[in-house]
């Protein structure tokens, strides 16, 4: 089957599905226009793309494979992208140059369709790649790096492609706000890195190897509450921030890091960060079309088309990567295959949560952003301040740090809400 044909075939599909569904319903299309509607979407894109790491990071701090977590992930990513086609991309009043979004389906629009699966591609492997940075260097760190090339990267390539549409003198402070936060960030995660290697001291060999099992709190199990890293079973649990909750943890993760270079943790991160700066960028190019690549005459791709598209690569490559990791895992992970994969329903709730907040939360990102520019959409990348946030409150980071690691923490926090005001400030208009 050819491109053509395979593009007739998802419409069918999906038109048949609609009318049958929905036959009263009017095929127009809403679409944000005022600033003030793009700043409400990046909010929620904020929280929304801050919460869904966490999540992810606790089933793997329970001890889920992140194979099985990311599959069940994916499934629920594209579902938010169909649903917000099916509903916003249907609904409200349209425009001759916006069609709706099943009549985009049949337009010869395919130069802008691969720029979007381009977007879904670097995406997919973006978050993959965190999913395993979050173990060796930690969900705060994480985030704070791949945003802060996102930012460097993506939001110069945004404001370029956005004909500077957003106000460059508000913009580039932002990003330079943004950076400094950075920076903290790093000393935040040096300075908590210092602290734990104190706490551990006493459980180090000669060779400065962890010896786990000296642990003493590490799994006893008694009739008390369950707890919320494990969710199955009742523990004595450790104090949060000692010695002994630091060890328990590596017993129960699904990724064990002790002994491991945090290159390893840093490399992946760094590469999550290249994909993720170049996911925007190629989705603004797939709603914008400021290289021409379309015929003329045809409209450019709404942005619930792009996202759609967008979303479908997104989940096929999260498919076919994490079948093959089931069976040829990394980081010395335990090899499953698809049936232990369909028969582990510890946490798929959750990650089938995780999916549906940040498919949602990509899509309010480019709503905003097709509204009031994607370089100032970027602000999201400041969801390290969310995913810092339930690291403290879930995870237990930083408890019983120095006040070294406590200033450094504030200090960030405050960089980054400095970071998210002047970035929305920066917010344009695009012309229509």
């Amino acid at each position: 089957m050819d491109i053509t044909g395979f593009s007739s075939l998802i419409s069918h599909s999906i038109e048949r599905f609609w009318l049958n569904n929905h036959s009263t319903v009017l095929l127009k299309m809403y679409v944000v226009e005022s600033k003030a509607g793009a700043i409400g979407c990046m909010l929620l894109a904020l929280l929304f793309l801050g919460t869904w790491p966490a999540i992810l990071t606790l089933l793997e701090r329970r001890g889920r494979l992140p194979q099985h977590t990311y599959l069940d992930y994916s499934i629920t990513n594209l579902l938010a992208a169909v649903l917000i086609a099916l509903t916003f991309g249907q609904i409200g009043d349209g425009k001759p140059n916006t069609p709706n979004f099943i009549t985009q389906l049949y337009q010869d629009n395919w130069p802008c369709v691969l720029f979007a699966m381009a977007g879904g591609v670097f995406l997919s492997l973006g978050n993959l790649a965190t999913q395993y940075a979050w173990a060796f260097v930690g969900l705060s760190v994480t985030e704070v790096i791949t945003s802060s090339i996102t930012v460097v990267i993506g939001t110069t390539l945004n404001y370029f492609l956005d004909d500077r549409i957003n106000k460059a003198e508000i913009l580039f402070p932002g990003v330079a706000c943004f950076l400094i936060a950075v920076l903290l960030g790093s000393a935040v995660h040096s300075s908590n890195g210092t602290d734990n290697k104190a706490k551990l001291s006493s459980y180090t060999d000669e060779k400065g190897a962890i010896e786990i099992s000296e642990s003493k709190n590490a799994y006893k199990y008694t009739d008390g509450n369950k707890d919320l890293e494990d969710g199955n079973v009742s523990v004595e649990k450790a104090e949060v921030g000692t010695a002994d909750f630091l060890i328990e943890l590596e017993n129960k993760r699904a990724i064990k890091v002790f002994g491991k270079s945090t290159l390893i943790g840093l490399g992946i991160t760094f590469f999550a960060g290249f994909c993720f700066s170049l996911f925007s960028p190629a989705f603004n190019l797939a709603t914008n079309d400021q290289w021409d690549t379309m015929k003329e005459g045809v409209p450019h791709l709404v942005v619930y088309t792009a996202f759609f598209y967008f979303s479908v690569s997104c989940f096929t490559i999260a498919i076919i990567l994490n079948i093959a990791f089931l069976y040829y895992p990394v980081l010395n992970l335990p090899r499953s295959s698809l049936k232990a994969y369909v028969n582990d329903w510890n946490g798929r709730n959750w990650a089938l949560l995780a999916g549906l907040v940040c498919g949602f939360g990509n899509g309010l990102q480019f709503m905003g952003g097709q509204a009031a520019g994607y370089a100032a959409a970027d602000a999201v990348q400041a969801l390290p301040l969310v995913s810092t946030f339930w690291g403290i409150l879930l995870f237990g980071e930083y408890r019983k740090s120095s006040k070294r690691t406590y200033i450094l923490l504030v200090s960030m926090l405050l960089m980054f809400i400095v970071a998210v005001a002047i970035l929305m400030a920066s917010s344009g208009h695009r012309k229509t």
